[in-house]
Parts: C-alpha cells; structure tokens; sequence
C-alpha cells in the first residue's frame, strides 16, 4: 500500500482526543484544525459530546462514514484492540502516539507485537508507536506537534520528536517552511527505508532530512537510499557513534546502532551528506533547498569584517574548498573599484566601509573572471540594500552563501528580505562555509556517479 494516507487522507480519526488542554489528544486534535485540515475530522472519546466543537463518537465502529487516517493516543494496553477495530472500519494508516511499548521492556515488546499483528490482519500501515506523529503541511495535516503550518521543500524522517520539531520550527521561523515530516518512533511497521522512497519520488519535496539512530535491512537502505539521492539531497544526523551512545540507541526506540564506521563509509558511498548535530542538519537542508548547486570547489570570501573572514578561511581549507589567490587583473580592475583601504585578497577585506554596491562591484568582477565557483558574502555591520545585492546574483544562478552578524535593525530588515526571496541565511561564518562544503561534496558525487555509473 502506498504511504500517501499518511499525507493526504480524506478524513482523520483521532482516537484519545480530549476536551482537557495540556493533554496530548487536546493539543494534537486542536493541531490539525488550526493546521487548516480540509478533509473531515472525527474526535474518538467515549466521555465527550464534543470536543473543541466538533461531535465526538464513542469509539471509530460508531463513525457513520469511512476513516482513511487514524491517530492513535490512548494508554499501550488499548492500542492492539483499538487497531483491530480500525480495521473494521476500513482504515488504511494509523498513527500511533502513545508509548508503552518495545521501548520500556519485554512486557511493552509484548503489546508492540500484538499491535504489529493486529495491523497486519486488518491490513493497516502503522507509523510509532512511541512517536511525535506526523505532519504534512501541503495538506494542512499537523498531527503532531507544536503546530507548524508554513510549507516549505523540506521532508524530515526522525526516530526522535524533539530532533523533527527543531527542524520543523526553525524552518518555519526562518520562512523555509516544511513539506512532510514524520517522527518513527519505534517503527514497528512504516522505517525510514520506505519513507525515503516516497520522499524521493515527492514533486513538493525537494531535500530530505534523516535523523536515525540504526536501520532495519542495511542492504535495502543502501540500494534505497544511492536511488533517491540521484534524485535530491539527503542529509542524515546519525547518533549512536560511541559503545555507550549505541547502548542508549537501544533503550530509546529499541534500534540497532550498528557500527558507525559502516554507516560513515555507505553514506559517503551512496552520496549521502552526513551532518554532526541538529542544527547542522538544518542548515545544510536550507543550504540544498535555496542555493544554486556549485559548479566547483573555487570559494571566493567577500567580508567587512576581517576576523570574520579569516574564520571561513580556515574552514573552507580544512574542509577541503579550495581558496585562491585573485589573479593580477582582477586585482586590478577591483582597484579600480574599490576604495584604497580594501584589502584585494581572498578574502577579500572591504573593511568597514564596505556598502552594499561595493558588494556589488566586487561579485560582477569576479564573476567576470570566470576564477570563482562559489561566493562566502560576509555582512558584519548594518547595510541597507545588501539583500537586493545578494538576491540580484543569486537570481542569475550564482552560488552565494550570505553571513550576517552584528548588524542591529538593519540587519533584521535584510535578513526578512533574504528570507522572502528563499535564500538561506547564516549567522556564522563557519556554519555557512561547511553548508557551502555540503552542497560540493554532493555536486562532486553526482559528476562522479554519472562519470562512472551506479557501482
């Protein structure tokens, strides 16, 4: 069965829906209204008329009409009988929040296969259970939470609620939005192997989001995973490193961490970006879903800020971009230019009087010479119009990765600008040039794969 009830059901039961806020079946249900849910919606609760105004049932046997999606928030015990008249009601996908499952011990293993078997028989795809459900913004479907509404090219696949909820709020906060995410849980049913797929062949998904913590069939995940990035960016968080983290790994959701050397060594080979913490998984996301792909590895630093700019120096060299010397006749025309105290290397210094048309004069010159891949623009004090600046090159397919630090109000008012034009936006030096590095690494392993073909 295709996953798509999961993101695109007619109609939702949210069996547990409570009339108490706090509650998780309050918040999750009140989610998927102020989410703007078109299809219809059935509140389960056999101690309410209502909730939150809309008529409540019983149990979802007692729903006079067909329920594609359930989302399932009652106590563990419940769950394998509650799916089972899932079933009777023709439900295709259910969502299971509650824990109490494989994840607390050999008595939760217990409901967790009586669940998996009781899905089988009705022929239910299940997500969870112990999970932070899901959330598909295109079809105004938060099950989940906190409320996230913005759309966005983002897809998240995550054994961990609070990892998919930072991505989801700063992309919603930053204006990048999210397409689809999906909290595994202990992934009884629905891995990150088939979520993958589908993301892969998803037209509004445009970058794809891992965290895990181990994986099922490590053969398929890799057959998986090499198919779907020729198709779009992966990024993968990955915990369980350590013997003690991978020990963790297991009383959390129950997964094998594995070897990560393993790991380490198949994302490389299958040209997946492996990032190290939540909030380089993000940025590496917004990198691939609003920059132009490079065309090599030529990174010139464009900076008013000289301390700035050595910082994303030394980062681009360890990280393996090459930054080179301006050729004479660049120099030149530059001089020309710019102000005599501009410091005409690479980095290339505007100082501090640096405005946003010398920004402007120093990337047509350099484009022109036809030396540079990718541009670091470095904005460390407040200037009016840099946005125009930036969004004006970025319009004519140049790679540029902007970093503003220290810049007050007029560094808010750009900012905003950049973030209605769908650029990312950096606020360290360093974190922009290793989301820059990212977007190398995978044009380098897509001229790879195409040189030499799928290995």
């Amino acid at each position: 069965m295709s996953l798509k009830s999961f993101f695109e059901p007619s109609s939702v039961a949210v069996i547990g829906a409570s009339r108490e806020p706090g509650k998780l079946g309050h918040e999750v249900f009140k989610n998927i209204i102020d989410a703007g849910y078109k299809g219809k919606i059935y509140p389960i609760n056999p101690k309410a008329p209502d909730v939150l105004g809309v008529k409540c049932y019983p149990s979802i046997k007692d729903v006079p009409e067909e329920v594609e999606l359930a989302v399932i928030i009652v106590p563990a015990r419940f769950v394998p009988s509650v799916i089972s008249d899932c079933g009777g009601k023709g439900v295709k996908a259910a969502v299971v929040i509650s824990g109490g499952f494989g994840e607390t011990g050999p008595a939760g293993a217990e409901l967790e296969r009586q669940l998996v078997e009781a899905a089988r028989k009705a022929g239910i795809r299940v997500v969870g259970p112990n999970c932070q459900g899901v959330n598909s913004t295109s079809a105004g479907l938060c099950a989940s939470w906190p409320l996230v509404k913005t759309k966005g090219p983002i897809s998240v696949i995550s054994q961990s609620g609070t990892v998919l909820a930072a991505i989801a709020c700063w992309a919603e906060e930053e204006k990048v939005g999210v397409d689809k995410i999906v909290a595994l849980g202990n992934k009884c049913d629905v891995d990150e192997t088939e979520l993958l797929d589908y993301f892969s062949n998803e037209p509004t998904t445009k970058v794809i989001a891992l965290y895990i913590e181990g994986v099922r069939d490590g053969r398929k995940f890799f057959r998986v995973a090499r198919a779907a990035a020729e198709k779009k960016p992966i990024v993968v968080l990955k915990s369980g490193k350590t013997a003690k983290g991978a020990k963790a790994v297991a009383s959390h959701t129950r997964s094998l961490a594995g070897k990560d050397a393993i790991f380490d060594s198949v994302f490389k080979q299958v040209g997946i970006q492996r990032a190290s913490s939540v909030e380089e998984l993000y940025d590496f996301c917004k990198a691939f879903a609003g920059l132009p792909t490079p065309s090599g590895n030529n990174v010139a630093i464009i900076t008013s800020s000289g301390g700035s700019g050595i910082l994303a120096l030394d980062a681009s060299e360890e990280l393996g971009m090459n930054v080179p010397d301006l050729p004479a006749e660049v120099r030149e025309r530059l001089k020309e230019k710019l102000p005599p105290e501009c410091i005409l290397r690479n980095p290339l210094d505007l100082t501090g009087s640096a405005t946003a048309q010398m920004y402007d004069e120093t990337l047509n010159i350099l484009n022109e010479s036809g030396e540079i891949d990718a541009f670091v623009v470095i904005v460390g004090d407040p200037m009016p119009g840099i946005s125009e600046v930036i969004s004006k090159h970025v319009s004519r397919g140049r790679t540029i990765v902007p970093v503003m630090l220290g810049g007050g109000k007029a560094e808010a008012e750009e900012k905003t600008k950049l973030a209605n034009a769908g650029i990312p936006l950096y606020s360290d030096p360093i974190r922009g040039v290793r989301a820059l590095a990212a977007c190398v690494r995978r044009a380098q392993w897509l001229a790879s794969s195409n040189k030499f073909g799928n290995v």
